[in-house]
């Protein structure tokens, strides 16, 4: 609960704390409750004003794209200014002076930048590992076994877990001692002692094979929903074109490979941009299966964390996530343009 109010007075002194705003907001607010009060019990007084709003419908999207603008927008350009201030490493009081670069040639020239980087785009291992093993669950699905629907609803239950809870639980399983997948080897006859000893099957434990570990539990997570998709869109292929290739003696596989996977394009495209953007900012989930001090899962969020709330180098967090946001533009937006594209 302090915690809760530290933070609603953060907030309220970063974004509320000037009086003028108290009252444009109150007259905003007095405005429209006088307007709809006045339009039920005295119509022909704002008869003018209802004309004119009629006249122009999108008046009313003014407030929502005036607060998108300020919270995402201005946040961004916030952002990018102190990127570029002079607020000094490690000072908790800040300066919006401006800097230069030097935050950026920082970034770029320290040890950590590459191998955050490199673990940030691991994480796209996950996009083709989730495509043919929700390909391979939907086809499963798609031949109309008894079962298949509660079948649907277990796989894609990992999807409705936050990361946080997913995280959690896959940090117990990859336990070395106690862990659900060494008490399993063990019980299959694999010496996970004499394994243990040699540094093997250490999962999230060993720096070797950390990121393998994560990117296992993040294809649990989104296998399941890749498969409802393709599933959806393998239920929406005319299924006069289908009995039409039976009649010419077609079989099923050569039907499945031929006529069907070819018309996923459109579910692929959108699996993978989904896919690609959980990648990109799958924070919590690291930082709940390894927590956020181990250098060899760091990746470009991750890293950012520490610097601003570990060191208290808050311009230099802001570089990193500037950085972020343009990775996430070259990455995204071309998938994107991809998914929607209209022949």
């Amino acid at each position: 609960m302090e915690q809760l109010t530290e933070f609603l007075d953060n907030f309220r002194s970063m974004t509320f704390s000037n009086g003028r705003f108290w009252i444009l907001f109150v007259v905003l607010i007095a405005l429209l409750l006088g307007y709809q009060l006045l339009k039920q019990f005295a119509p022909a007084a704002v008869a003018p004003a209802q004309r004119f709003f009629n006249r122009h419908p999108l008046i009313w999207i003014w407030i929502p794209a005036a607060l998108l603008i300020y919270f995402v927008y201005v946040s961004l350009g916030w952002n990018l200014w102190v990127s570029v201030s002079d607020w000094e490493n490690g000072a908790l009081e800040a300066s919006y002076g401006f800097g230069g670069f030097g935050n950026y040639v920082k970034m770029f020239t320290s040890s950590e930048f590459w191998p955050a980087l490199r673990n940030t785009l691991l994480l796209f291992c996950l996009i083709p590992l989730c495509l043919a093993l929700g390909l391979g669950l939907a086809l499963l699905m798609d031949q109309g076994l008894r079962g298949t629907a509660l079948f649907r609803t277990l796989i894609l239950l990992p999807f409705a877990l936050s990361f946080v809870v997913t995280g959690t639980v896959w940090a117990y399983m990859y336990r070395p001692t106690g862990g659900v997948l060494n008490s399993f080897l063990s019980l299959l006859g694999v010496d996970v002692a004499g394994a243990m000893k040699n540094g093997h099957l250490m999962w999230a434990s060993s720096n070797s094979t950390i990121m393998l570990s994560i990117i296992i539990a993040m294809v649990w997570q989104f296998s399941g929903y890749v498969a409802v998709i393709f599933l959806a869109a393998i239920k929406n292929v005319p299924t006069n074109i289908i009995n039409a290739a039976k009649l010419d003696g077609a079989y099923m596989p050569r039907i499945y490979l031929k006529l069907i996977i070819p018309q996923l394009k459109g579910a692929m495209g959108s699996c993978i941009t989904i896919l690609a953007m959980y990648a990109l900012r799958s924070f919590d989930f690291i930082v709940s299966l390894v927590g956020y001090t181990t250098s060899s899962a760091w990746t470009l969020p991750v890293w950012m964390y520490n610097e601003a709330f570990q060191n208290n180098n808050f311009a230099y967090s802001a570089a990193i996530s500037c950085f972020l946001l343009a990775l996430v533009l070259v990455l995204i937006l071309p998938l994107t343009y991809w998914t929607n594209r209209r022949n």
